[in-house]
């Protein structure tokens, strides 16, 4: 930080329309100022004062170096993000997200940088995501992934989709802050504590061979092998079963057991 005294025009000043012979040195012309400086600067750290400009004398410029830095504004979509935000960059990093996310609840959000209503609802979503860190949200943007969405058949904005574990795709639809309460039911309903008995399911098979069909996304799927199944049997009634026609031609068709040369029991004297 240095200060630099800066001098500034009056009656008595030097640098006013008056003859400088015939103005004495006003002292309470000079004023201070404070200026950032870079490091590397001459100055850095002193104290620069400007002297009163006499006949024949000359102020000689020195050489300043300054940096002069911007901050960067925020877009709206960028503002109050929490750390179980995160922005979706391509159509592998969407599937790989939720399938990584296991038995976590993951909301996905499709929004617009034009769409007043995502504008408005941007604030809530961040309180929801605020108050439910066990929650994963993710933001598509709907002007960079055009294509995706189409794949998607997303259609209106916003618009949300939820998705846990085993159980895949639970809900979908569309809400904005007049219709808020769409949400948080379907929050309150899909957040509670769950294990899945089975693996993670992600995407739909349909949305899975949809975004693969779309050639302007860099995203391959190939479908899984149906799993043999065993053979089943139709279950045969005991009623429906006919015993065989006697063969009219056999001759041994009215003969008893014995008659037709079974031995008989044996007799066996006491």
């Amino acid at each position: 930080m240095a200060e630099v005294a800066i001098r500034s025009s009056c009656s008595h000043c030097l640098f006013s329309s008056s003859s400088p012979k015939d103005r004495p040195f006003c002292s309470s012309a000079l004023k201070f100022q404070s200026l950032k400086s870079s490091k590397n600067s001459q100055f850095h750290g002193r104290k620069i004062v400007a002297q009163p400009l006499q006949r024949g004398v000359h102020i000689r410029a020195l050489p300043i170096q300054m940096t002069i830095t911007f901050r960067r504004s925020f877009k709206w979509w960028e503002k109050g993000l929490q750390p179980n935000m995160k922005e979706i960059t391509s159509a592998q990093d969407l599937v790989d997200s939720i399938l990584n996310a296991g038995d976590q609840l993951v909301i996905l959000h499709f929004y617009s940088p034009g769409c007043g209503g995502c504008k408005a609802l941007h604030p809530k979503l961040c309180q929801f995501a605020e108050r439910n860190p066990d929650v994963l949200f993710l933001q598509v943007n709907h002007e960079e992934h055009k294509s995706m969405c189409y794949s998607l058949n997303v259609h209106v904005l916003p618009f949300f989709r939820f998705y846990r574990g085993a159980h895949g795709r639970l809900c979908s639809f569309s809400c904005t802050n007049a219709t808020i309460k769409k949400f948080k039911d379907a929050l309150a309903k899909h957040s509670t504590e769950r294990c899945s008995l089975g693996p993670t399911r992600g995407l739909e098979e349909s949305e899975l061979l949809a975004l693969a069909a779309n050639k302007d996304l860099s995203f391959s799927y190939a479908p899984k092998a149906p799993e043999p199944q065993p053979p089943t049997f139709p279950a045969v009634q005991a009623d429906t079963v006919k015993s065989a026609p006697a063969n009219p031609r056999s001759p041994f068709k009215d003969k008893t057991p014995t008659e037709v040369g079974r031995p008989p029991a044996l007799w066996i004297p006491t």
